[in-house]
């Protein structure tokens, strides 16, 4: 018998259950997983209050370190005893085990540890599709992201610093200001007391950036396009304040024929290509002191509503970690 996290509906923490379920065999194609770390994202509260709705009951959760415990026919590349991590899913991952698609896997080199691996590879493989194809950083740069002191800010601010890339980030007090800038970010800029569009107009000299990386979402999404320069991309990808409400094509003409795009890593992470070009980069970028994880929360996987309440409160920083 092993336990997971079900949810039977949609709404607050509070739908998220502490359930036992039965061990099944893997399917052709699938491996079993006992995790060791659990990744805690905040696409796992879109999940849970229905904005990113999942079939119900669901478990949610998109990413974890484990071991192979057991294999399904069929499958090649990978062993029981295996140290092994996934970035995006199939959701189901806030469980003490799992049978998952070994194609979605990816084995973990030795210098990665299990904690490493499930607080950093769904950010770190947002960031890397962020900045290397979405919008291609280039030294000399510089650049808005919002909630630098987050999770996948802190990744972002670490590894643009590494190439070269001059960061400008919103945070929401002064201890995470410091945090940010510990962490890389040249500019910071705390929305409580400072209107980040003046200020990033001051930093730029009234340039403006040629990229926003937002997942701040409605709250941010008018300023974002304000602080673009001509032909500047807004790079939104998260709705921590709610979705970005509907607006007129006709406005990013006037702005200076700006872009806007909406990406998911799902769609980055598609094929078997794509999945192992990514979590390269990743695993290159940790080996060579470009990024490492801050894991400031961990949390007992049973004790998952406590964690989803912390996570909305913006009462973390950095990466946070479920414990099966």
């Amino acid at each position: 018998m092993s336990h997971a996290i079900v949810m039977h509906k949609t709404g607050g923490p509070e739908v998220l259950e502490w359930s036992s379920r039965s061990r099944d065999a893997p399917a052709k194609g699938e491996v079993r997983i006992r995790h060791t770390a659990i990744g805690l994202n905040f696409i796992d509260t879109y999940h849970r209050t229905g904005l990113y709705p999942l079939p119900l009951p669901a478990t949610p959760g998109l990413e974890a370190a484990g071991v192979i415990e057991a294999m399904g026919s069929g499958v090649e590349g990978f062993s029981v005893g295996d140290r092994v991590a996934y970035p995006a899913g199939p959701a189901g991952a806030y469980a003490q085990e799992r049978n998952f698609p070994a194609a979605r896997l990816v084995k973990l080199p030795d210098e990665v540890s299990d904690e490493d691996a499930a607080a950093l590879m769904l950010k770190a493989c947002t960031v890397e599709y962020l900045i290397f194809r979405t919008f291609a950083v280039k030294p000399g740069d510089t650049v808005l992201f919002h909630a630098a002191a987050g999770g996948v800010g802190l990744i972002a601010c670490q590894w643009l610093k590494a190439l070269g890339v001059t960061t400008i980030g919103t945070v929401g007090s002064d201890a995470k200001a410091d945090l940010a800038r510990a962490h890389g970010c040249q500019h910071t800029i705390n929305y409580t007391r400072e209107d980040f569009v003046e200020r990033v107009q001051e930093i730029t000299g009234g340039e403006g950036v040629p990229v926003v990386y937002d997942s701040v979402g409605k709250d941010t999404f008018k300023g974002s396009l304000e602080v673009l320069r001509r032909r500047g991309t807004l790079v939104t990808f998260g709705n921590a304040t709610g979705p970005v409400e509907p607006f007129s094509p006709g406005l990013l003409a006037l702005k200076g024929s700006l872009f806007v795009t909406r990406p998911t890593l799902m769609d980055y992470v598609a094929t078997r290509d794509e999945l192992e070009l990514c979590t390269t980069r990743v695993f290159d970028a940790i080996a060579n002191g470009h990024i490492k994880a801050e894991i400031n929360q961990r949390y007992a996987l049973k004790d998952a509503q406590a964690a989803h309440t912390a996570l909305e409160a913006r009462a973390t920083t950095g990466q946070t970690i479920l414990q099966p």
